[in-house]
């Protein structure tokens, strides 16, 4: 804040106190004539200066592989988030701007103290274990008609999970043959299969990971044929597509792997807490039963749906399945459901069940833009993780820029990883905060902080477009002016401003699309519609 601003409000109060004196005194001479109490607004607290982060969104300059010492959050996808004594570590989807990362290994990692500065650490393996050719070539051989070997497997790498579990960290990974079955042509052959494995170390900071070999792959229920017609012909060979695992453990001690992608839904495979496996998979109900989908469920194999993130909450007593929809350069968005069991039904904000294939809402975060700023794109595929001390969650996940921005050689292939708070709405639903977390201090703010020009951005579904912010005033007759009009109010102890009848969490921000970066306050909130609102106060 301004120090005049200050000035000019300590004046307004001083004002506004000695009018208030003035009639109490007055009304001494005529008791009839006394009026109400007069309201009196707590002066705006000044918010301490902070020296926040200041590295660019366009990491473009510094992308190449020598320059990963400077990467921060730069080539982030698919993140995964752990904590390991002071550190919070971080594995991902080998992915990165102009394929920097080729020939240097996979499954990527780094690690935070604080969860701003990011130390770039390398790989977490060098190559595929040789148990996924042998796996892959063994099934090949027992099919009708049995089919050769392929000699050089095509890989991708792909989407970890890492947890702790008892005193051991696991790390859950997808590696997916990217081969025709048949053939070179993958619009005539389905490409071969995905497998997840498993490895586990005792000390994330050694990097020593010890592989435990196949969890699930995804495996052909017989129902449609490996051929392809045509590159609009989306009915997969296999029942569930055995990439993006998540694995929780719940109350109980019960252990899951929740997995899929795009066919047939997302799938919760129970566990053998020792061996972190299956203990078959015999019949294709070994592979799990379906938690999630996406339009009808039975007769439509292409779901459009990903990268499942699952967590329990110990607060409201709910499992919260967090999804990416459609495809992930631009249009990804991000929704979740929640079931008080471990297998669903998984419902939306409006109690309808996802499990049986409803749209999936809340929507939390969607391409969006606020003003001076790129905006971002492809904002979805999240870990959802938790200080263990101070008990605050957190999303994370990559965010692009959207296509063509100028001067950017393909601007949409920059991938900045985002970490956000998580706030928590009165009827126990997630909603991610609008800015990234950058270690703000926490702040006792009255409701004359509010008063002021703010950008809303709602976020309503719109395939592959960003959602824009508009700028509306807060004023202090507790009216919503601009370009949306209203009313608000605001509850000091909840910390919670109520926007046209949204109920939203407001919490000390940085303001990361200011030309000069600054502390700023936000607000986030779910709609009836169960869209988020998001808000950040410009002045």
């Amino acid at each position: 804040m301004k120090k005049e601003d200050v000035i000019l409000k300590t004046i307004s109060f001083i004002g506004f106190f000695a009018a208030a004196l003035l009639m109490t005194s007055c009304s001494k001479d005529d008791p009839a004539l006394a009026p109400e109490p007069p309201v009196v607004v707590d002066p705006p607290v000044v918010t301490p200066t902070f020296n926040g982060p200041t590295y660019a969104d366009n990491y473009t300059a510094f992308a190449s592989w020598s320059n990963r010492s400077q990467w921060n959050l730069a080539n982030v996808h698919d993140p995964s988030v752990e904590k390991s004594g002071e550190y919070y570590y971080m594995y991902q989807t080998d992915a990165s701007y102009g394929n920097a990362h080729d020939g240097n290994g996979h499954f990527f990692y780094r690690r935070s103290k604080d969860l701003i500065n990011w130390e770039f650490m390398g790989p977490s393996m060098l190559e595929a274990p040789a148990w996924v050719k042998d796996s892959l070539n063994n099934k090949r051989a027992r099919m009708s008609p049995a089919l050769p070997p392929i000699t050089n497997p095509n890989y991708g790498f792909w989407a970890p999970c890492v947890r702790k579990v008892g005193n051991v960290f696991r790390m859950y990974y997808s590696i997916v043959v990217t081969n025709p079955i048949v053939g070179t042509d993958t619009n005539t052959s389905w490409t071969e299969r995905a497998f997840i494995g498993l490895a586990e170390t005792t000390d994330l900071a050694s990097n020593n990971w010890v592989d435990k070999g196949m969890v699930v792959c995804s495996e052909p229920d017989g129902v449609k044929s490996y051929v392809r017609n045509g590159g609009n012909d989306w009915d997969a060979y296999f029942k569930f597509n055995a990439i993006d695992p998540s694995f929780i453990e719940t109350p109980e001690g019960e252990q899951y792997l929740i997995y899929g992608s795009w066919h047939s839904g997302i799938a919760a495979l129970k566990l053998n807490p020792t061996t972190g496996k299956p203990d078959k998979l015999k019949t294709i109900d070994d592979y799990g039963v379906r938690i999630a989908g996406r339009g009808n469920v039975n007769t439509n194999r292409w779901q459009a749906l990903e990268g499942p993130e699952i967590i329990y909450n110990p607060d409201t007593q709910y499992y919260y399945l967090f999804l990416a929809y459609d495809e992930l350069s631009v249009a990804y968005n991000t929704r979740v459901a929640r079931s008080k069991n471990i297998l669903g039904p998984y419902v939306t904000n409006t109690g309808i069940s996802i499990t049986n294939g409803a749209e999936c809402f809340p929507l939390l975060t969607h391409p969006y833009q606020f003003k001076n700023h790129t905006g971002w794109v492809g904002f979805s595929h999240c870990a959802v993780f938790q200080n263990p001390t101070t008990k605050k969650w957190f999303y994370a996940s990559q965010a692009r820029l959207p296509e063509g921005v100028p001067g950017i050689n393909v601007s949409n292939a920059v991938m900045m990883g985002h970490v956000h708070g998580i706030q928590w709405t009165e009827d126990g639903w997630p909603v991610v905060e609008p800015e990234r977390y950058a270690g703000v201090p926490t702040t006792t703010f009255a409701e004359g902080n509010l008063v002021g020009t703010w950008e809303q951005i709602t976020m309503n579904y719109q395939y592959k477009t960003m959602q824009k912010s508009v700028t509306i005033y807060l004023t202090a007759d507790k009216k919503v002016s601009g370009d949306i009009t209203g009313t608000w109010s605001y509850d000091p102890a909840k910390k919670m401003a109520t926007i046209n009848g949204i109920k939203c969490n407001v919490v000390d921000a940085w303001d990361w699309e200011s030309s000069t970066r600054k502390v700023t306050l936000t607000y986030a909130g779910i709609n009836s519609a169960g869209l988020t609102v998001w808000g950040k106060k410009i002045n």
